[in-house]
């Protein structure tokens, strides 16, 4: 009725706890009159009776009133007991100065009415102390005690930092005899500390140490958390020598346990059960190793990636940084122990030798070349006993298969392939780091046999199966240069060669399953395409009129004979040659000097082992091939004029053939 007439909204709120107490909003209008008397109106009432019945309400109303002022104040001591409080909280008749009511009202808690100690506000914008507020919401029910507006702990927020800096600074008399010093509240707790009197600091000790309630046993520091414990800690550990045989950690765990499982918290019970039996969820840390080099995660990356699943599951699924840390050292070089007899030539006999920067062997002066790169490496031989260590499973299976003894120290002969090769397109694709080139050259060697002579034969122990795979391959000089640069590739990968020379004329000693075994190398350098075998050795691009790398033939010479051509070229050779072409000692013009030395212009850095670039050959074949099979299929014998039409027919028709007959699909 009031909404329906009335231009503004009316609102009624019904308290939670209690019945609604209906007012009549006017004496003339008896629908009201009748809902507060509780009986259905008949017929229209005199105005005596109408009088008689108003006074009556009246009357009624005024006992309701005192009675529920009376309930208020039982309610309101009815809380300061469940608070209890007194001597826990300052009194507002400490306050030095005389302040109005309605600001002691202000500051002071609405349940206890001391001063608010660390204060919280409710939605309804009350103010309480923080525990006086807690105690009564869980006696009491969830509203708050001044106006009965729902209330739960979890809507408790802290007042304005204005506000705390006001009761900060309200001035207070010393409650401790004798003292008559006035002081503010927000230094409080630090001048009672001050006080010697023990009677006086027992009344008063525990306010104010910031004003904060009791902290829970999990946010303190692990200081103050074995102090809190100490007793209980006595107790168990007593219990433990004396029923568990001393086993602390075991009556630690099973309590822990038991409170799991009494909370139906089975799930977790479980998984500690499953760490305390060595069962545990969590990942090897070589596991996560390998999955965070695998998904290209920087350090801060799987760090994160870490934190939000343990945030998330509550377990310790992944292992932190680091646990992976100590995990990558036995990987990488520079973990295992070795010595090198005789020992290696102008190289450290420390084997603790992990990543080296690719530039630290340089000489630097103002006419050197200038190096404009990144290059990071291991050092040969720590790589080689790494890669060595890795296969040692291998080996000793290697040995069992063959019927010979585990304990056998050698000699062990391994034959290494070592590979050279450009990539393209590694620039910084996120920020702005040095102005390198935007190419890489990778070095790398892959151990192709391991042989060990017994008696009079050599046994073939281990063989690599995948000589071309990624797996097996082990990275050994990482640079941003590009490979056609014959002067930075030389300046960082001589160290390298240099190493290699000297474990050719040495032997490894190591120990590999308890025993100390020796192993020689040798090294084949058969991992490099046309374009690197140009570049170390020192010749003409492929461009050149000297389009062989394997002998002397030119363009012209090869074109004429197709089959007589023997390997001439050889490492040695092309360094004599390239002393003559640096020195020219007949004295020859630039042509002359350029067939003599039949294309070398560069110093050789490495040698290879002469041989034909597989992946290229295969590409040249099946080109040819394919062709060679489009001509067989369209006659081209008989045809040689075909149209553009016929010959995309032939391909097709091939094409088909090879999917169909082959399950081939041609690119």
């Amino acid at each position: 009725i009031q909404r329906k007439f009335s231009s503004s909204p009316y609102e009624v709120y019904f308290p939670r706890n209690s019945a609604m107490e209906w007012q009549p909003h006017s004496p003339n209008c008896d629908v009201c009159h009748t809902s507060c008397q509780g009986i259905k109106r008949k017929k229209q009432l005199p105005n005596l009776q109408l009088a008689k019945r108003l006074k009556i309400i009246a009357e009624r109303a005024r006992k309701n009133r005192c009675v529920k002022n009376q309930g208020k104040l039982n309610n309101k001591n009815l809380m300061k007991k469940i608070t209890n409080c007194k001597k826990i909280h300052l009194s507002t008749k400490l306050l030095a100065v005389d302040y109005p009511v309605d600001f002691v009202k202000a500051i002071s808690c609405q349940i206890c009415e001391h001063i608010l100690s660390d204060p919280v506000e409710t939605t309804c914008r009350h103010l309480f102390c923080r525990t006086c507020i807690l105690k009564c919401l869980k006696v009491m029910g969830s509203y708050c005690p001044s106006c009965l507006y729902p209330c739960f702990p979890t809507d408790l927020v802290t007042p304005v930092k204005s506000f705390l800096n006001i009761l900060d600074s309200l001035t207070l008399r010393c409650p401790v005899k004798e003292c008559d010093e006035e002081i503010l509240l927000g230094k409080y707790g630090q001048h009672l500390s001050s006080h010697k009197e023990l009677k006086g600091k027992e009344i008063y000790t525990h306010i104010n140490k910031g004003g904060r309630p009791r902290q829970h046993l999990l946010s303190l520091t692990r200081r103050a958390q074995k102090h809190r414990l100490r007793e209980l800690k006595l107790q168990v550990k007593t219990f433990a020598e004396k029923e568990e045989g001393g086993d602390i950690k075991a009556v630690c765990m099973t309590l822990f346990l038991l409170a799991l499982r009494a909370k139906n918290e089975h799930r977790q019970a479980d998984e500690l059960e499953a760490i305390m039996q060595g069962r545990g969820s969590g990942l090897h840390p070589a596991v996560c190793l390998a999955i965070r080099v695998n998904t290209f995660l920087s350090c801060s990356q799987y760090h994160k990636m870490y934190r939000t699943v343990k945030a998330v599951t509550g377990r310790q699924i992944f292992q932190p940084l680091h646990a992976l840390r100590t995990a990558e050292k036995a990987l990488l070089p520079g973990y295992h122990p070795f010595e090198w007899k005789p020992s290696l030539k102008n190289v450290s006999a420390n084997t603790e030798v992990g990543i080296i920067d690719g530039l630290s062997g340089l000489p630097h002066s103002v006419d050197d070349y200038p190096i404009d790169t990144i290059a990071k490496r291991f050092r040969y031989d720590a790589a080689l006993v790494s890669a060595l260590m890795d296969m040692e499973e291998d080996i000793l299976e290697g040995m069992k298969t063959h019927d010979l003894d585990d304990y056998l120290n050698g000699p062990f002969t391994v034959v290494v392939k070592e590979s050279c090769d450009g990539m393209g397109d590694v620039s910084e694709k996120h920020g702005c780091g040095p102005a390198v080139p935007e190419k890489a050259v990778r070095f790398s060697f892959t151990v192709m046999t391991i042989t060990i002579t017994h008696g009079n034969t050599n046994v073939r122990i281990f063989e690599e199966v995948k000589p071309n795979s990624e797996l097996c391959c082990k990275p050994l000089c990482l640079m941003l240069a590009d490979e056609s640069d014959h002067e930075t590739l030389t300046a960082i990968l001589s160290p390298l060669i240099a190493e290699r020379e000297a474990m050719k004329n040495s032997v490894l000693l190591l120990e590999m399953g308890g025993i100390l075994r020796t192993f020689k190398f040798i090294f084949r350098g058969t991992g490099y395409d046309e374009k690197l075998v140009r570049e170390v050795e020192g010749l003409e691009a492929s461009g050149s009129t000297y389009i062989c790398t394997l002998c002397d033939a030119t363009r012209l010479e090869a074109s004429q004979n197709l089959v007589l051509h023997s390997i001439t070229r050889s490492h040695t050779e092309n360094l004599e040659r390239y002393e003559v072409w640096r020195s020219n000692p007949y004295h020859e013009s630039v042509d002359e000097l350029r067939d003599r030395v039949k294309g070398v212009s560069a110093k050789p850095f490495i040698e290879t082992v002469p041989s034909i670039d597989a992946l290229h050959c295969d590409i040249g074949n099946a080109a040819e091939f394919y062709k060679i099979f489009q001509f067989e299929i369209g006659e081209v014998y008989k045809n040689p004029d075909a149209s553009k039409e016929e010959r995309k027919r032939w391909q097709s028709a091939l094409d088909k053939h090879l999917r169909k007959k082959m399950n081939l699909k041609p690119i």
